[in-house]
């Protein structure tokens, strides 16, 4: 049975070729620690890191790539960006559409003084500009907001957000794990004062990298210390950046795999993904529409969400829809509350959870038929 791959959202997979390539390439002829020493490895090594940072700045139009730290994933990235920036006291604003990775931190803050206020969303996912303006207040340090939703796919307003948190000296923090290599991102276009990503997603790197942006003028007190190869006759932490946020050694072979990922998203452009995806989804929300006992979740219009499709059938458990997709017709998708459970009470499927579709670019047209389907299919026997 050949299998259909509809989890990127979860990790992307395959990875393009030369994501592999890198990566072995690296293990077999380099191999060397960066930044530590002036061998012709550790530069080698080096250059590599440097070079896969000045991807990054050129895809999210950063104008220093040293603003960039490498971290294990996304989730070190939020904690980072949140412990090492509030204090007892700060306000932090995060909506009802937020992903564990930021929600969890986020409330272990609050257990120290800090105050957090969760914007509700529509049932649709999407975050009411008016309603975020209201809850600001005279304390409110920064505001969290997940660029696109790993539940719904919908897609927030994140510049506007972000204009009206640089009015108002508010820092604005971005979880991009589902829009890095999706959707365009600007950071300074878009007003972002701390952006984090997730390395195994949509700029197609292998899982265990990650890393935070933060902008010039914007200070992170790191959330541990140690080796950095610089200023090793200092017994405290380095405070320029990117060292201040690396101690230890990088994941040098996963930091190489992901700039082979993210020189593959500029080279296809973030524009041409994006349209293959929107058909795909395009093709699965309208033909679902008529599926008897299948729920639709998320906004409708198509140029307003990722490819992500949220979706019940109506006297079945997600995880029962998600075992028989894949046991009886190969097809690899995710059941339940996706680290998310706040999305799935805003949208009123926090019992049951939901099936979730998530079709990358090498997937195509012909797939989404089968997986249709599938659907009805499973839907029938419900």
């Amino acid at each position: 049975m050949k299998r259909i791959y509809l989890d990127n959202a979860a990790t992307s997979w395959p990875k393009p070729e030369a994501v592999y390539t890198a990566i072995d390439h690296f293990n077999r002829n380099i191999g060397g620690n960066p930044g530590r020493g002036t061998t012709s490895f550790a530069l080698a090594s080096t250059g590599i890191v440097l070079e896969t940072r000045e991807l990054l700045a050129q895809l999210f139009n950063i104008s220093d790539p040293l603003r960039i730290a490498f971290t294990l994933n996304i989730t070190e990235a939020l904690n980072l960006a949140i412990k090492g920036t509030l204090l007892p006291g700060d306000h932090l604003i995060i909506s009802s559409m937020e992903h564990n990775a930021l929600v969890r931190p986020a409330f272990t803050l609050a257990e120290h003084g800090v105050e957090i206020t969760v914007i509700p969303c529509s049932s649709e996912g999407l975050l009411d500009t008016k309603t975020l303006v209201s809850a600001i207040k005279k304390n409110t340090r920064m505001v969290g907001l997940q660029h696109a939703s790993n539940v719904t796919g919908t897609i927030q307003p994140v510049a506007e957000v972000g204009q009206i948190c640089r009015e108002r000296g508010i820092l604005l923090l971005v979880d991009s794990a589902q829009s890095a290599g999706v959707l365009p991102i600007d950071v300074q276009r878009q007003y972002i004062d701390i952006l984090t990503f997730t390395g195994h997603k949509g700029l197609y790197g292998p899982q265990g990298t990650g890393g935070i942006y933060v902008r010039p003028g914007v200070a992170i007190t790191p959330l541990k210390e140690g080796g950095t190869g610089s200023r090793s006759q200092d017994t405290k932490q380095p405070q320029f950046m990117p060292d201040c946020l690396e101690s230890g050694t990088l994941n040098t072979p996963g930091i190489v795999g992901l700039g082979a990922g993210v020189r593959f998203v500029l080279e296809q452009g973030v524009a041409a993904i994006r349209l293959h995806e929107q058909k795909l989804m395009e093709f699965l929300w309208d033909n679902l529409a008529g599926v008897a006992k299948v729920k639709r979740y998320g906004v409708p219009a198509v140029e307003a969400r990722t490819a992500i499709l949220s979706f019940t059938v109506d006297g079945m458990d997600s995880a029962q829809v998600s075992l028989l997709l894949e046991k009886e017709f190969g097809i690899v998708t995710r059941g339940g509350l996706h680290c998310t459970p706040l999305a799935h009470q805003t949208i009123g499927t926090l019992e049951q959870g939901t099936c979730r579709l998530s079709p990358g670019f090498f997937n195509t047209e012909q797939e989404m038929e089968a997986v249709l389907t599938a659907i009805v299919t499973i839907a029938g026997k419900a």
